[in-house]
């Protein structure tokens, strides 16, 4: 006899997908090295306030969480921060270099040490955002750590100044910040850490300006690196202000790899030769200091993640050009790849599996997973099952998607409803929406409410033409791509057209709030952490790493003021007539309350249902387990109200006018 299926309205399909759970498995692992033989990553804990921490793997197969609570392994440079550690093996046991969020301070760790525990290695400063470090190399040769030091020079956001640096690995710099050896200059005012040859003669960096964006336009710094460890004679050997260089490396040989969009599209160049011509992505936008898209092998090979999107891990041969993908059940390896010999380390997921640590042996072609093994919570029959879409959005033009239908092994919705559907919009906006299992998508598919994630034009993976659509086009053309896919749904009747909603953070959430306010499209949204301000926002109300990136999405400011405050939401709030949640953490430095405080302060009187939920101890993007789960909570209940859903067991958002 086989299981029996409910017919139940949309939006009222009893999940065991519940918001603790989803909240739990937020997040996925990162940064991924080896020290020594041992594999080492960082990984979250969404239930201890949203912490990272340290991940050994022994050469045994056993792992451990080498730094308890409260300490958070987390850089802030840039805010967005970057590859927060490294290691090394000694002789007593491993060395391990880390940023510490709290304080932001270096520390060195021996954990093999009887009694050790973390020491810093560099001083506080009490000006504006201190001081700040991220991209760590080891220099044992010379006893120092080099890395890229962030350092406020006043209380302003854009007050900061930005150094290649080496610390002292024997303390002295942690109460001196005259001991720390400075080695670039004020030259750029944004850099990512070195990385110095096999030889140890030169070393390679990159380097941009304002206003442009590190997928705009960035430089490859090389230097002679002289005996007494200072860098001579920097000089820029590739990139300009229209080629975006995503990483450099060195080849055990001695050779210059870096990935660059000089053809329109990211790919690998070895001493400026092209490697593997294709369009196709070997590169990706930096918005973290030190993600890797490749890694060189000690026989010469590289291992390579990339395709449209930079996706797939794959080893390229630099003699013939060829690439040999991995095999195995992942779609999507994130931009982080180290390598040991031939083995290589990386972070995967697919749309059945969230992130996991995969080990690849490079000689043998053979994948498998060492760390953060995915773990089905639930009956992994009430993940969504996601389709791949292109749809035409206005002048012709292609827009890229990942629909997500509402999905239960035993229940369906009466044949004469469409069901309720879920615009997202990424954040960046100079990003994408990856194609993996996420649990806080099936929250919503496994009750009934479908979800369509969209790449709209200025998201990355197509290339720069693609990128570029968004330039001076904020808030128009990911407006009406986003707008082109729910219809189209409503179109052919995957979707009601009376139950489309659209949600999303930062970027995504001014797309959200400039949905709202300049078409009739959606039912309701909601707006995490958004910039809905765009003049307050570029003037003084962000941090130094985009206070200039709105001169290329929305325009120069001084050119076209007007342009600024024709696209707010604040300037239009009288415009929205839609119900709407807005989610802010109240420690945000790049998208500040202040922005929501004003937006609502013109709200008032209007008569629009909303909600307003600040929360304590959050900043740009949630990480609390308790956080994630009110907002999935809060988001539901308002779907629920405005769509006229049931979903069982969902505490009632409240909504004021």
């Amino acid at each position: 006899m086989g299981d029996i299926v409910q017919t139940l309205a949309y939006g009222s399909w009893p999940s065991p997908i519940d918001a603790s759970l989803a909240a739990a498995h937020d997040g996925h692992p990162e940064y991924v090295g080896f020290v020594g033989d041992e594999a080492w990553w960082t990984e979250p804990r969404p239930n201890e306030a949203g912490r990272r921490t340290l991940v050994r793997r022994r050469a045994d197969g056993t792992e451990e969480s080498l730094l308890p609570a409260p300490w958070n392994v987390r850089s802030r440079v840039i805010e967005y921060g970057g590859h927060p550690w490294t290691g090394t093996m000694l002789d007593t046991g491993p060395l391990a270099v880390f940023v510490n969020f709290a304080d932001q301070r270096l520390y060195a760790y021996e954990p093999a040490a009887p009694g050790s525990e973390p020491r810093p290695l560099t001083p506080v400063s009490l000006v504006g955002g201190g001081l700040r470090w991220v991209d760590p190399q080891l220099d044992l040769e010379r006893g120092e750590v080099w890395c890229v030091l962030e350092e406020f020079t006043g209380d302003g956001p854009t007050d900061v100044r930005r150094v290649v640096a080496a610390v002292p690995l024997d303390g002295s710099a942690e109460q001196d910040r005259d001991a720390v050896r400075e080695l670039t200059g004020d030259r750029h005012q944004f850099v990512t850490g070195p990385r110095v040859s096999p030889d140890g003669q030169r070393a390679a960096w990159l380097a941009w300006d304002h206003p442009r964006m590190p997928w705009d336009g960035t430089e490859l710094m090389l230097a002679d690196l002289a005996g007494d460890g200072t860098l001579q004679g920097a000089r820029r050997a590739a990139g300009g202000p229209d080629e975006s260089i995503a990483q450099v490396d060195w080849a055990a040989d001695g050779s210059l790899l870096y990935s660059s969009d000089r053809t329109g599209w990211w790919n690998l160049y070895r001493d400026g030769e092209p490697l593997c011509p294709r369009e196709e992505e070997f590169g990706g936008p930096l918005w973290k200091i030190g993600r890797s898209w490749f890694a060189p092998l000690a026989d010469g090979l590289i291992a390579v993640v990339h395709g449209r999107g930079a996706t797939a891990l794959g080893i390229l041969d630099p003699e013939t050009g060829e690439v040999v993908d991995t095999a195995g059940p992942w779609t999507e390896f994130a931009s982080n790849l180290a390598a040991n010999g031939s083995r290589v380390l990386g972070i995967a997921a697919s749309p059945r599996s969230a992130y996991e640590v995969v080990e690849l042996d490079a000689g043998t072609r053979q994948a498998h997973v060492i760390g953060d093994a995915h773990d089905d919570p639930v009956d992994p029959t009430y993940y969504p099952e996601p389709q791949i879409r292109t749809f035409t959005g206005p002048a012709g033009r292609e827009i890229h998607a990942h629909i997500y239908p509402p999905h239960h092994p035993a229940c369906v919705a009466p044949g004469d409803e469409l069901p309720p559907y879920v615009v997202w919009a990424h954040g960046g906006p100079t990003d994408r929406a990856p194609l993996v299992l996420d649990l806080q998508i099936a929250y919503f598919t496994s009750r009934g409410i479908g979800v369509a994630e969209v790449n709209y034009g200025g998201s990355t993976g197509h290339g720069r033409a693609y990128r570029n659509r968004l330039r001076e086009q904020w808030g128009v053309v990911d407006v009406e791509d986003c707008a082109a896919v729910a219809l189209a749904l409503a179109d052919e009747g995957t979707a009601d057209p009376d139950r489309l909603a659209i949600r999303g953070g930062s970027a995504g959430g001014w797309t959200t709030a400039a949905s709202l306010t300049s078409t009739d499209v959606y039912a309701c949204g909601t707006v995490l952490y958004p910039i809905l301000d765009l003049a307050g926002w570029s003037a003084d109300e962000t941090h130094d790493f985009e206070s200039q990136y709105l001169e290329t999405l929305v325009g120069p400011y001084a050119d076209v003021p007007g342009r600024y405050a024709e696209r707010s939401p604040t300037e239009h709030a009288d415009r929205i007539t839609a119900p709407f949640l807005l989610l802010q953490g109240l420690d945000d430095v790049v998208c500040p309350p202040a922005q929501c405080e004003r937006f609502l302060a013109r709200m008032e009187g209007r008569n629009v249902p909303h909600a307003y939920i600040a929360f304590e101890g959050e900043g740009h993007g949630f990480r609390r387990a308790d956080t994630m789960v009110r907002v999935l909570e809060s988001e539901l209940s308002l779907y629920a109200q405005v769509f006229g859903l049931n979903p069982p067991g969902i505490p009632t958002l409240e909504l004021t006018k």
